[in-house]
């Protein structure tokens, strides 16, 4: 027969809720606040006094002995054992019998009131009809409160009904029945099985799970915090008032209330870990906390004496208020408003543990880490770094700090990291693919709106601040500006699109103020746009363009063509604001130069004219090499610097204008360069290339703004692909060995 890792006991309500007083069992202090709904300790009590089984208590013998008790009040003995499973109940259980507030989810106290009938022999849960009620006993814990006499309370209980109502002599001896069989629960039977101390905490949560019918596995936090509550009972308690001052805004006095997380303790204590010891796994820190030596499996007072002392300092600095609240600037920083744009509190958390490594034991200067840990933030939470098996992730972030010595190595292990990971593949076809989702929290998407903040976007067809409708501290109620589908969701079902998973695509939204015409909201865009943007100078839109993302011409597109644009454009918006983010070069939204400033300027390295896209001025026909020439003016912007080329001008400056391309109008032109690009560049490079249209003259300009690319473009030629560079106001073939020096040198990073 094989031996058990178990033993079973047999107790009364009785006799544990006086092991709990005494502290012989860890409880109430330990694991996660109470969850459970009062309705639901009525039914506890309901079934206990019908007779029915209520399930078995696991509890884990204490080795891990020590001077400190378990609870917030004073105990006359070391907790012997451990709960495991069952503690709801015995929280509900003890708080009722004992009449003791509980601490529920959000930190607040509060007694769990329980009322009896005992002439129905029915609980409920005390509200103002019950203690009303002279039927019932307005709160049950009197009957198991020392100071009660059960015969005073029977005879006050009847006096009170009385007044009320007639008592007849067979309904007086059924409540004197009742308040004895509802006094008498504490001789209820419980079956308790005590795991041997010779288990470790893997084995336990193993044990948890398969007798567990819920299946909610013990994590490694919840046996730190039970250790914590034995031998440093204060910094639990630390843990939890920080946790629950973060709930609450505090006037007059500085409280790590803040607009993004509240965090719990096993989070925070997940931080301190990550400062302490730079582990992310906490499966061996808790022995490393009890003491243990991991390869003789001694235990030692001592060691687990030093540990903690680690532990504590650690600790200090995660809860120092200047930390916290110089972390969250760095957030804001990098566009992020409030709660609702945080998908991974995993990946805020960690970034927390970065702030504190570079600011504690590295010393980087505030601003430079502020500007890192934003750097750091921004990528981690796009791109999900912690949404697979997290701790597996940070343990081999925090792997890569392990050699670094000083501020300078800090900051260039955080910048490789994001760009090893920020690949011009992710950017150009793992960014637009995610951002290809109707999820309505999808990290993509709150990147975008994050990076709205960074390029200092307006709303589209405002010029309100897209940051200042993010602000938490402004959002209330309904208001008419709104983050709204751009093809209304009828539109599309009357074009036959009627499925959520097309209809809410996120490239179908963005920030929108209707204004006084909300009722536009539900036309074709094509209608709406006619109105909205008569208010707003050429310039204006372009720039709205621009941060919304919006193809020219987007609003006659075909819907599944609009978002695959739309979504290109998106990861341009995104990248280019990370880009300012890392302080990197070629970055801005739009041209700074007006149409007129370009051409007074003349042609450069950055500007190019060309007085038609395909037609030959000479001959009066389109003319393949007039198509070769732009495409390659546009390669080798992209390949070099950046530029901007402009259709419809001459090379002296003289207006040409667009007539002579014989186009049946602006769309047609900038749909067929579009294709053009696509057919002859790649679609994927459409994300450095943004068309528009202005006047100049008394007439109108086709400018092509181009940014510079991070990997390289070629243009098809008949069969062979060229590659173009800039030279002076010249593009440049380049070919052999000077192109691979050169794609080398340009693209290295």
């Amino acid at each position: 027969m094989s031996r058990t890792v178990f033993t079973k006991v047999d107790n009364t309500l009785g006799s544990l809720m006086e092991s709990i007083a005494l502290g012989r069992i860890g409880l109430p202090d330990i694991q996660r606040p109470f969850v459970w709904k009062n309705a639901k300790v009525r039914n506890l009590f309901d079934s206990m006094y019908r007779g029915y089984p209520v399930g078995h208590l696991l509890f884990w013998e204490n080795e891990a002995a020590g001077s400190k008790a378990i609870g917030t009040d004073e105990k006359q003995k070391v907790p012997r054992l451990l709960i495991v499973d069952g503690q709801q109940r015995l929280t509900s259980l003890y708080a009722v019998v004992k009449g003791v507030p509980v601490v529920r989810e959000n930190y607040k106290p509060e007694k769990i009131e329980i009322a009896f009938n005992p002439l129905m022999e029915k609980f409920e849960v005390a509200d103002a009809a019950t203690r009303q009620d002279k039927a019932f006993i307005p709160n049950i814990s009197i009957l198991w409160d020392k100071s009660t006499d059960i015969f005073e309370l029977v005879e006050t209980y009847l006096k009170d009904l009385a007044t009320v109502r007639e008592v007849t002599a067979q309904e007086r001896k059924h409540i004197g029945s009742t308040f004895s069989k509802l006094q008498n629960l504490l001789g209820f039977p419980f079956t308790t099985l005590e795991l041997s101390s010779s288990l470790d905490e893997e084995q336990v949560s193993e044990v948890f799970v398969r007798i567990n019918s819920e299946g909610k596995k013990l994590n490694q936090a919840d046996f730190i915090l039970t250790l914590m509550s034995v031998f440093w009972d204060e910094g639990r308690s630390q843990l939890e008032a920080f946790c629950r001052e973060a709930r609450t805004q505090t006037a007059g006095k500085p409280s790590p209330f803040n607009p993004y997380i509240q965090p719990d303790p096993d989070q925070l204590l997940r931080t301190s870990v990550g400062l302490g010891f730079r582990r992310a796994r906490l499966k061996h820190v808790y022995s490393i906390l009890r003491g243990k030596d991991l390869e003789t499996g001694e235990l030692s007072a001592e060691r687990r004496d030093t540990q903690f002392q680690v532990l504590r300092q650690a600790q200090a600095q995660t809860l120092n208020l200047e930390h916290w609240h110089g972390f969250l600037r760095a957030i804001q920083q990098a566009g992020f408003r409030n709660k609702g744009m945080i998908s991974s509190e995993n990946a805020l958390l960690f970034a927390y543990t970065l702030y504190l490594l570079g600011t504690t034991e590295y010393g980087v200067e505030e601003e430079r880490l502020r500007r890192s840990i934003a750097q750091w933030f921004f990528m981690s939470t796009l791109t999900g770094r912690y949404s697979g098996s997290p701790e597996s992730a940070m343990e081999f972030d925090l792997a890569r700090l392990r050699q670094v010595k000083d501020a300078d190595a800090f900051v260039a292990v955080l910048a490789a990291t994001c760009n090893s990971t920020l690949t011009s593949d992710y950017w150009t076809i793992t960014l637009p693919t995610d951002l290809a989702t109707s999820a309505a929290r999808s990290p993509s998407m709150f990147a975008y709106f994050a990076s709205l903040n960074l390029h200092a976007a307006e709303v589209l067809f405002s010029r309100q601040k897209v940051s200042e409708w993010m602000d938490a501290a402004t959002q209330s109620g309904t208001t008419s500006l709104e983050r709204q589908s751009l093809f209304s969701k009828r539109l599309l079902e009357s074009q036959g699109i009627g499925e959520s998973r097309e209809t809410s695509q996120i490239a179908n939204f963005t920030v929108v103020d209707w204004g006084e015409h909300a009722q536009l909201a539900r036309k074709s865009p094509d209608e709406y746009v006619q109105v909205l943007r008569k208010p707003f100078s050429s310039k204006e839109l372009e720039r709205m363009h621009y941060w919304h993302a919006l193809p020219d011409g987007w609003e006659r597109m075909e819907y599944r063509e609009f978002l695959q644009q739309r979504r290109e454009l998106m990861a341009k918006v995104i990248r280019d604001a990370y880009s300012l983010l890392a302080g990197k070069d070629g970055a801005k939204p739009g041209p700074v130069l007006s149409t007129e400033e370009f051409i007074k300027g003349g042609e450069s390295s950055s500007v190019e004219f060309k007085s038609t896209l395909r037609m030959n001025l000479h001959t009066g026909q389109e003319d393949p090499r007039m198509v070769l020439s732009v495409l390659k003016t546009l390669a080798a912007f992209i390949n070099t610097g950046g530029g901007t080329l402009l259709i419809g001008v001459a090379d002296d400056g003289a207006l040409v204008g667009l007539g002579p391309d014989n186009f049946e109008s602006e769309d047609k032109m900038s749909l067929r360069l579009v294709e053009l690009i696509k057919d002859r560049m790649g679609t994927s490079h459409m994300m450095y290339i943004h068309p528009r249209f202005d006047d100049y003259q008394g007439g109108r300009v086709l400018a092509v703004d181009c940014l510079p690319g991070r990997s390289p473009i070629f243009v098809k030629d008949g069969n062979v692909e060229r590659f173009y560079v800039r030279a002076g106001p010249s593009s440049q073939d380049l070919s052999g060995a000077r192109m691979q020096a050169y794609i080398q040198e340009r693209f290295r990073s």
